[in-house]
């Protein structure tokens, strides 16, 4: 498992946020497709075709979005809330692991929880 500095964590930053942003936009897209064939939304008759199209699009975008987390966790880090864009990174600190926190938006990491701890316990680095 890789281990990070708050500094090596704060240089891949700039990488992840568009990784991020391009994982809510494929997963704001599932949602609507998602509305798009549910039955009760549609009105008049089935369509087999389009029926057929969306299901390809919806599996195509499921695919896209595991592909994103896996490119961000490529990276090192943990993916841990996609809603509030939330990110660990494996640490060490005081000789027991530890994670570094980012929340998307956060102009730099500078908290961190221990491993048996979430977002709500993080503590100021």
């Amino acid at each position: 498992m890789k281990l990070f500095s708050a500094e090596k964590a704060n240089a891949l930053i700039p990488v992840l946020e568009p990784l991020l942003d391009e994982l809510w936009g494929k997963r704001r897209d599932l949602a609507i497709r998602l509305l798009e064939t549910d039955p009760a939304l549609r009105a008049g008759r089935s369509d087999a075709t389009r029926d057929r199209r969306r299901s390809r699009a919806f599996t195509e975008l499921k695919a896209e979005i595991v592909r994103l987390i896996n490119r961000i966790e490529a990276h090192g880090c943990v993916v841990k809330d996609l809603d509030l864009g939330l990110l660990d990174f494996p640490s060490m600190r005081d000789g027991r692991p530890v994670y570094l926190c980012w929340k998307a938006g956060e102009r730099e990491l500078a908290h961190w929880h221990g491993t048996d701890e979430s977002f709500v316990d993080r503590k100021p680095l």
